[in-house]
């Protein structure tokens, strides 16, 4: 079962990622949305998500500051940024973290499922 984890404060961009991550999965897969990070931070050990995506312009805690508080050593989900933002400074900072794997723009298209997924797909 894999295990994805939806950090963004946006409920149609949530409900838009979750429906076609289910829609171009085969391998089964259960998925957790919060609207927060804060509340995300508080679970993330617990779920111990295989990928995480995460928004970057949240209020109350920011992706970046998720990412600060985040400790990979404890969990190791591939973590791909998914935001509106194309300002290049968030994508060469983004960069800088080595457990996030990439910068991707909302919306969520079917190439970046295929692209994400396909060790998983490879492995059922």
């Amino acid at each position: 079962m894999i295990k994805i984890v939806l950090i963004d404060d946006d409920p149609i961009s949530t409900f838009v990622t979750e429906k076609l991550i289910h829609k171009n999965l085969d391998s089964p897969c259960e998925i957790f949305t919060y609207d927060n990070a804060s509340d995300a931070l508080k679970e993330i050990y617990r779920i111990n998500p295989n990928y995480l995506f995460l928004d970057l312009n949240m209020p109350n805690m920011t992706g970046w500051e998720f990412l600060e508080e985040f400790d990979p050593k404890k969990n190791t989900p591939k973590i791909y940024i998914l935001s509106s933002s194309v300002d290049e400074r968030d994508i060469s900072r983004a960069n800088e973290y080595q457990h996030v794997k990439k910068y991707l723009s909302k919306p969520l298209i079917k190439q970046y499922i295929k692209t994400i997924f396909e060790h998983e797909e490879k492995l059922n």
